[in-house]
């Protein structure tokens, strides 16, 4: 858990890269397969939201794969572009896991991956199973994902797609794994579903980031109830 919690960027450097934010993590386990990365390179600031396969030990272990990978393709070989960091993290994340061709290894990770011009209110957003959600005048606006992983199998020529968003003062932008979504409670036992997701976001958008985060983390919480928690948990919110 000390290892794991080492490689997520502290709380003061969020706030010093992106101001008006939040981070909401809840690991299942001791150790979680989800993790989130942050960095500043040029005039970009560069964040991800990162689902592993699996959570607890296995997830974990993808968990390093993954930063390490973010690592080397951003600060190593500085690129910034969202779908080419995916590309090569993918070229990296493939190499790693199948070294072995005949111990085919189908563990991977789903991301979504922002590079954020703060100046000009630019964000570069690119995604391998994860989207991107972004409220403004209290509608949500989808930004869908390439689907496919990272990592998970050889993607050949296959690439990723970005897309270009041009901000307005007070969007809020919110990345994310499956886990809130696909939580079990309520008074039917069922998931919580990315509908409901969504209408929460919709709800709690204009509060300030860190009520934001709490708003979150009691509703998560209210629709549990006593059911176990089935996956690792993480929403980053970020607002222009």
């Amino acid at each position: 858990k000390r290892l794991q919690e080492s490689i997520l960027p502290p709380e003061k450097r969020i706030k010093e890269l992106l101001p008006d934010s939040f981070v909401l993590y809840r690991p299942k386990d001791i150790v979680s397969g989800d993790f989130y990365w942050l960095e500043k390179v040029h005039n970009k600031v560069i964040f991800a939201a990162v689902d592993c396969t699996g959570h607890g030990v296995p997830g974990a272990f993808m968990s390093l794969v993954g930063h390490n990978g973010l690592n080397q393709s951003i600060k190593e070989h500085g690129i910034t572009r969202p779908s080419d960091i995916l590309r090569d993290l993918n070229r990296i994340s493939y190499e790693a896991l199948h070294k072995d061709r005949d111990q085919f290894v189908r563990d991977g990770m789903d991301m979504a991956l922002c590079a954020l011009d703060p100046e000009r209110l630019v964000l570069e957003y690119a995604g391998a199973n994860c989207p991107l959600y972004l409220v403004r005048d209290a509608q949500v606006q989808q930004y869908t994902p390439d689907k496919r992983p990272i990592g998970g199998f050889d993607l050949g020529d296959l690439g990723f797609t970005d897309h270009r968003i041009q901000l307005r003062k007070g969007d809020v932008i919110y990345i994310f794994s499956d886990g809130y979504a696909d939580q079990f409670g309520g008074p039917k036992g069922k998931k919580f579903l990315n509908r409901r997701f969504r209408a929460l976001l919709v709800a709690i958008h204009d509060k300030p980031m860190d009520r934001q985060k709490t708003l979150l983390l009691e509703e998560l919480n209210k629709w549990r109830g006593a059911q176990e928690q089935v996956d690792d948990i993480l929403v980053m919110g970020m607002r222009a």
